[in-house]
């Protein structure tokens, strides 16, 4: 019998680590490569400073074909046109096709704009999902400055990422007070969420009172359960939810700038595949993130389905955070060598969850073990040392990818924050 071929799908956080991490755990028994969507990984967390030019592109970029090399792992960046599970099969955008023994799905989520009419960057407001978006965010961004305005910024009905878009506000807010222009920009936030700091998660420890009070000192009014119904040139519509779920005010916002993020959906390759997907193309996994109709399908970090914490008058929801993602990460990579090896596959991912939310000049943290309450750990905290150790994080995670490595690190960052959680900087 030869090497099993083993693929992963997609080479953002979640899948570029997975493949370091997959080929430490089967070594020569499994030829691993990667099919992503283009040749360098992007930090995504580093988006919200690109969009105020506080990081240019190149500071949070890596090329993988030779990172990939160094490490023995096949790589391609045509991407993937179509996923065929029963044909243990990828089609390739270039008209090719690759067989796999294992899949690895970690394709990241498709961002569904089109959804709310004039919503996004083919529209009229900025979004920080990706590198391209966060630079055009940058620009329309400038513009605003020479004409400061209302600014409108928030999550949609449907989103389950919440964390940047209060850190956008906030570092809005900062980098405003910087330039001298905060006075002239009133900012509103806008959020499907039943109230502040809920995060798709029933709240963190005290998110909802740390950052009620962030956004009270720093004079940025909220609308909660809100509804985006649509967007024009400079005017928002947004429909506030009663409990009921009938609709108790709307709100007509003027808008000079106006950052929004999008529900997500699952990305083409996958959606609309029995068995597969769930009704928004999000692969359904088992505790040991294994398909149950393709048991050698695997699947990590946003383009997994969870269902939400509980209901809620606007859809929220699940964040799925990098400390959740690489616990994923790590217990793919075991099972995968369990399997590579003629065992079984028994290992399971914690789903446990940290952010750090950085605000320009202070931020707040949070770890939930595990993610979805109840918890053994609740714990939340703010401070100056939060932008910090952002920065000091970034750094980090750009050198792991850089070096090809694969050890997991968010558990250590979790004892670690809470170890540091009464620094002053």
């Amino acid at each position: 019998m030869g090497k099993a071929r083993i693929v992963i799908l997609g080479a953002g956080l979640g899948g570029a680590i997975a493949a370091f991490e997959v080929k430490r755990e089967v070594g020569d028994r499994a030829d691993v490569s990667v099919v992503n969507q283009g040749e360098v990984f992007h930090f995504v967390p580093s988006n919200p400073w690109v969009a105020v030019g506080w990081r240019e592109r190149e500071a949070i970029e890596v090329s993988l074909p030779a990172v990939f090399k160094r490490k023995g792992i096949g790589f391609t960046g045509v991407g993937a046109a179509r996923v065929d599970p029963a044909e243990n099969r990828l089609q390739l955008n270039d008209g090719s096709s690759l067989d796999y023994d294992y899949l690895v799905i970690a394709t990241g989520p498709e961002l569904a704009f089109d959804e709310i009419a004039g919503l996004g960057p083919e529209g009229f407001t900025q979004s920080i999902c990706h590198i391209d978006h966060a630079e055009k965010a940058a620009e329309a961004f400038e513009r605003y400055c020479q004409s400061p305005g209302p600014i409108v910024v928030g999550a949609v009905q449907g989103a389950s990422c919440f964390g940047p878009a209060y850190e956008f506000a906030m570092i809005l807010d900062t980098e405003l007070k910087r330039r001298r222009l905060r006075d002239r920009a009133p900012i509103t936030f806008v959020t499907s969420e039943p109230y502040i700091g809920h995060l798709g998660l029933d709240g963190v420890g005290d998110t909802k009172g740390l950052l009620e009070s962030e956004m009270r000192q720093r004079h940025i009014k909220w609308i909660t359960n809100a509804r985006v119904a649509s967007v024009e040139a400079a005017l928002m519509h947004v429909e506030e939810v009663g409990e009921d779920g009938a609709v108790k005010a709307t709100h007509e916002l003027p808008f000079a700038f106006s950052m929004m993020l999008p529900a997500f959906r699952g990305v083409g390759a996958v959606r609309g595949l029995e068995g597969l997907t769930n009704p928004r193309g999000f692969v359904v996994v088992d505790a040991r993130q294994r398909n149950p109709a393709y048991p050698n399908v695997f699947a990590l970090g946003v383009c997994v389905a969870i269902a939400p914490t509980g209901k809620t008058p606007v859809p929220v929801g699940v964040p799925k955070t990098g400390f959740m993602i690489e616990s994923m990460v790590t217990a793919i990579a075991r099972n995968l060598g369990a399997l590579t090896q003629g065992g079984e596959a028994t290992h399971e991912a914690s789903w446990n969850a940290i952010c750090l939310a950085d605000f320009g000049d202070g931020g707040v943290a949070f770890i939930a073990q595990p993610q979805i309450p109840p918890r053994n750990v609740n714990w939340s905290s703010s401070g100056k040392w939060v932008h910090l150790a952002k920065v000091g994080f970034e750094k980090y995670f750009l050198g792991k990818v850089r070096r090809g490595e694969s050890e997991p690190f968010y558990e250590k960052l979790a004892l670690d924050v809470m170890g540091v959680r009464k620094l002053k900087a």
